[in-house]
């Protein structure tokens, strides 16, 4: 579905992804971590066709068997929806406060899948049900939300068009954990529609929480990549070693 193939970004004489290559089966969830200036945002931008025009770029990158980055590379416009979707960390500022949650559900719906009137309204309170919210919510404002359910109404949207991949860049950073453990258990469900997941994290324990595979970056490299439970318990890089020790202390600190 995804594939990443010695991906470089450089800007001048800085170098923010360096040989990253990575893929993302069909209906597979796979994590994306490291720390803040590890190259995960330049990678997921160049996934996205959304690399600031000043970079420059090798390697190749391919969704679904198309190239997404370079000369040949389609707009991003026309990827974004049935071919691609992203999720952010906040979704109030991916939101219109001034459009109702129905409405701008019915904006991917209409255009990715064309559908119109009493179709579309179902089709609304379809996936507004699916991502766990009430037939009523799309009669709500953002304001009106929790950041839960502002975030479930930015997954509902993302995922609106049945796009082949999500990417999910820190999408729960900024929610308690009761919420964030709700907002996981959705995004850990879209394999089974059909859609391959690229869930991006500082957060090892996260991200394992629902990823079949984990990719770790570090210093814009690809570290060490794998089966999940193989690398949290036997990390062979020392920076994994580092993350996966970081996140059991943290674990063991909320428990006491």
């Amino acid at each position: 579905m995804l594939t990443i193939s010695h991906l470089q970004v450089r800007f001048g004489r800085h170098t923010a992804v360096d040989d990253v290559s990575l893929g993302v089966g069909p209906a597979e969830a796979v994590g994306l971590i490291g720390a803040s200036g590890s190259g995960k945002t330049m990678t997921s931008l160049a996934v996205l066709g959304l690399l600031p025009s000043g970079a420059r770029t090798g390697g190749t990158v391919t969704v679904d068997g198309r190239p997404v980055l370079g000369a040949a590379a389609p707009a991003p416009s026309r990827l974004w929806g049935r071919r691609l979707a992203l999720v952010g960390q906040d979704a109030l500022a991916a939101l219109n406060p001034l459009v109702t949650v129905g409405r701008q559900v019915a904006i991917p719906l209409r255009r990715h899948l064309g559908l119109t009137r009493r179709p579309l309204a179902a089709a609304v309170t379809e996936i507004l049900d699916r991502v766990g919210l009430p037939a009523e919510t799309r009669r709500a404002y953002p304001a009106q939300l929790s950041g839960g359910q502002r975030q479930r109404v930015a997954i509902a949207m993302a995922t609106a068009g049945r796009p082949a991949l999500l990417i999910a860049d820190e999408p729960t950073s900024a929610l308690d954990p009761t919420t964030q453990a709700g907002i996981l258990t959705l995004l850990g469900r879209l394999p089974e529609h059909g859609t391959s997941l690229l869930l991006i994290s500082h957060d090892i324990a996260v991200v394992s929480q629902i990823c079949h595979r984990l990719v770790v970056l570090h210093q814009g490299r690809t570290v060490e990549q794998g089966r999940t439970a193989e690398v949290l318990s036997a990390p062979a890089h020392p920076h994994t070693a580092e993350l996966v020790a970081a996140a059991r202390a943290m674990s063991l600190e909320a428990v006491a």
